[in-house]
Parts: C-alpha cells; structure tokens; sequence
C-alpha cells in the first residue's frame, strides 16, 4: 500500500495561486502600514514636541511593541494567524485616533503612539507564521523579504509626504494632522485587505481542526487527492520552554542578529538627528527617515538572487556589509555634509535589510508550527527592550555614543552570523517540519 502524500509536502510544492498572491498581498499591506505607523511618532515628534521629551517617548514605544509581540505573538499561537491580524489593527487604529484627537497632549502623545507599536509588536509572529506556513518552500526566502520590505516603503512614503507637504503648509500643526490621516488612510485599505486573508492548514492540524485544514490545503494548493493530515509531534505538540531549549543554540543566535539588527535600524534610521551633537541638527529628522528607508526598500530587491540559494551566505554578507558601511556613515557625519551623510545612510540601510530579511526568514522556518509566533514574539521582545533602552540612554549622550553603539552592535551581528555559517542548519528550500526534526548542538 502506497504512502500518502503529506498535506505538508503538498503545500511545499504547490505551484504559485491567487491564495499565495493573497496572502503576499495581506501581509504586504501590513508591513506598509507598520512602516507608516512607526514612522508617525519620530515625524509627530519633530514637528510638535521639545526635543528633550523624544528620547522618553521613543523608549516607551519600544518597550510597547516588545509587550505587543510577546502578548499577541502567544495569542497568535493560540487563537490563529487570521485573528491576530485583525485584532492587532484595532490596536493601531485606536492609537492612531488618540492622536487624531489629542496629538498636541503629551500624554495622548505617548499613549497613542506606543499603541500604535503595540499593535506593530503583535504582528510580527502571526505575519511571519503565516508566511512560513503557507509559502511553497522554493519561494519562502523571497515572499517574506519582499512583503516585510513594504515596512520600508511605508516609512520612505510618509517621511516623503512629510517633506512635501512641509513645502506646502509651514504651520506644524497643519503638518501633524496631514501625517495622522495618510495613516488613517493606510489602515483603512490594509483592514480591507486583510479579509482576505487565508488560515495557517499548518496551525489548524495543530489544533485539531483537521477538516478545516484540509479544505484550506485544498483551496490553496488545488490538489484533490487523498492526503496524510498528520503533523509531527515537534512540530505540534512541543511547548515553549522545550523548544527553547531544544533550539538553544538557533535562539542564542537569532537573539543577538536581531538585537543587533533591529536596534541599529531604529538608531540609524529614525533616532540620530535627536542625539547631542548631531552636526545636521534636528530639521534633518523627515531627510534621515526617507534616505534610511529607500535604501532599506531597494536592498530588498538586490537580496533576491541570494536568499532562496543560501540563508547562511546572505546572513553573513549583510552583517559583514553593514558594519564596514556603517563606519561610513560615521565618517559621513563628521564631514558635516548633508549629502554624503544621506547618501551613507541609503548604502547602509541597504544592508540592514539584508540583515533584516535574512533573520526574518530564519525566525519564521526554524521552529516548531505549535510555538512559532510565540519565539518571533519573543525575539521581537528582546530587540524592543534593547532598543528602549539604547534610544533612552543615547538621548542622553553624545552622537558619538549612539555611533560606538552602533558600529558594536553590527560587529556582534557579524560575530553571531559567522557561526551561524560555520555551524546552522542551511534552512533554504527545505520543509519547516524537516528543519525541526533535528537540532544543533551548543
């Protein structure tokens, strides 16, 4: 008697459907949104509040979205992929109208914009899941960096609405309510995209909701065949402490590439003009957000030949890239030239999104279906925390502080994504259920 064909393996060939294009198309608008909604608080800030008052806020921001990924990164574990998405919007949007009526109060001010994180925290796990879950394993690697990628186009978009409507209209209030609804705009057509949106057949067959998966298999993929519902043990049943410790050694890793990654990000791109000493002053704020996410965004698009070939390569060349360029952005700055600082900081963040895309993926493939959005919720957690406290203490510092964090930063990433080539599992075209039978040791 012949074996059945896993539901699994059927979802890892499957050819690309309009449930692919779907879910591309979801989770695509949601990190546009996220880029547009994190952006919020730096631009509001610049146009409305004493300086001094920036680094409190940017910090509680921070430490919101680390509480969001943990908290809704769990409820994603256990409520679904699809809920999550929804729920956390309502998050976003009811900060986004605090501002909308009280932007000018400090305290609505701070509340609002680390309800907007919160929510920005939480969808970390359930988008990654998702992808990780639904993809057809040859296009992983490209289906997440792309669709996270739109997170930079979302912020380069505002930031660039800022500046021109800065042209337009002088008064900074006439700005503030200018930003507060493009992002109310954002929300609105990333919530009706997101009806859309498929379930994981992966997490239903963890929960037990096996006709269900089966008829999502069956949609997504058109197969119509008898099929092996079954998951592995590792795969399902696994708690979070076992998989921690289990996966000790990817855990340690990705929490140092992520830290480090994340917080050279939110540093470089969006908290540098606040710093004592920035030599371009505080009105490069708007020009620092577009410069750092364009070239954020076109990195994504220069990763593609790589990521889907080796998550081992590409994680090594986008740390080793961004720290050497990273020292040109300090030496950018000290020459006092706007120009070459921007241009600096477009070549860097070209890497961070290396960076970023590379342990994106690899958050999203090497750990068990049963646990996944809560070990992204809980790696996202520790790069909120790390960046709250980095943001809080280099406000109080000089820029020359914020930049020996930084270039620190980026060599610990090199230092951790050196043995990850030297010792990780190469991840690219391979099955999640297949990742996870086997673990590395420390």
């Amino acid at each position: 008697m012949s074996k059945l064909p896993s539901f699994t393996e059927v979802l890892d060939r499957a050819s690309w459907s309009r449930y692919h294009t779907i879910l591309f198309i979801v989770v695509s608008a949601n990190y546009f949104l996220d880029g547009v909604m994190f952006s919020i608080a730096p631009l509001l800030l610049y146009l409305i509040a004493p300086v001094e008052v920036a680094g409190l806020v940017f910090a509680l921001n921070l430490l919101a979205e680390a509480a969001g990924a943990i908290i809704l990164g769990r409820l994603a574990d256990a409520l679904g992929r699809r809920v999550m998405f929804a729920v956390s919007l309502a998050i976003e949007v009811a900060g986004l109208l605090i501002l909308a009526i009280a932007y000018d109060n400090l305290v609505a001010l701070a509340l609002g914009t680390s309800l907007m994180t919160f929510g920005i925290g939480g969808e970390f796990g359930a988008a990654y899941s998702a992808i990780a879950e639904l993809s057809p394993a040859r296009n992983r690697g490209k289906v997440l960096m792309l669709s996270t990628n739109f997170w930079n186009i979302g912020a380069a978009f505002i930031a660039g609405l800022s500046l021109a409507y800065a042209a337009i209209a002088v008064e900074p209030e006439a700005q503030a309510r200018f930003l507060l609804a493009a992002g109310l705009a954002t929300a609105i057509v990333a919530g009706l995209a997101r009806l859309a949106m498929p379930e994981s057949p992966r997490w239903l067959v963890a929960k037990g909701r096996v006709a269900e998966a089966e008829e999502w298999v069956r949609r997504i993929t058109g197969y119509n065949g008898p099929l092996d519902m079954s998951l592995p043990r590792e795969t399902s049943a696994i708690g979070l402490i076992e998989a921690l410790t289990r996966f000790s050694f990817r855990f340690i890793v990705l929490a140092v590439v992520t830290v480090a990654q994340y917080a050279t990000y939110d540093l470089t791109a969006y908290y540098i003009p606040y710093a004592p000493g920035f030599k371009l002053g505080e009105e490069a704020v708007p020009y620092v957000v577009f410069s750092a996410n364009l070239g954020a965004s076109v990195g994504a698009f220069l990763l593609i030949p790589l990521i889907d070939r080796s998550r081992r390569v590409s994680v090594v060349a986008s740390f080793a890239g961004g720290f050497l360029t990273a020292l040109l952005v300090v030496a950018a700055h000290y020459t006092g030239s706007p120009i070459a600082f921007y241009t600096a900081i477009f070549i860097n963040l070209i890497f961070s999104e290396w960076a970023w895309a590379s342990l994106s993926v690899l958050q999203s493939e090497l750990f068990p279906t049963g646990v996944r959005a809560s070990v992204v919720g809980a790696l996202t957690s520790l790069q909120g925390v790390t960046g709250a406290v980095l943001v809080y203490v280099s406000t109080l510092m000089s820029v020359n502080v914020m930049f020996a964090f930084i270039l620190a930063l980026w060599l610990a990433g090199t230092a951790a994504a050196a043995a990850w080539r030297a010792r990780g599992v190469e991840s690219a075209g391979r099955s999640v259920e297949e990742l996870v039978v086997t673990a590395e040791r420390l």
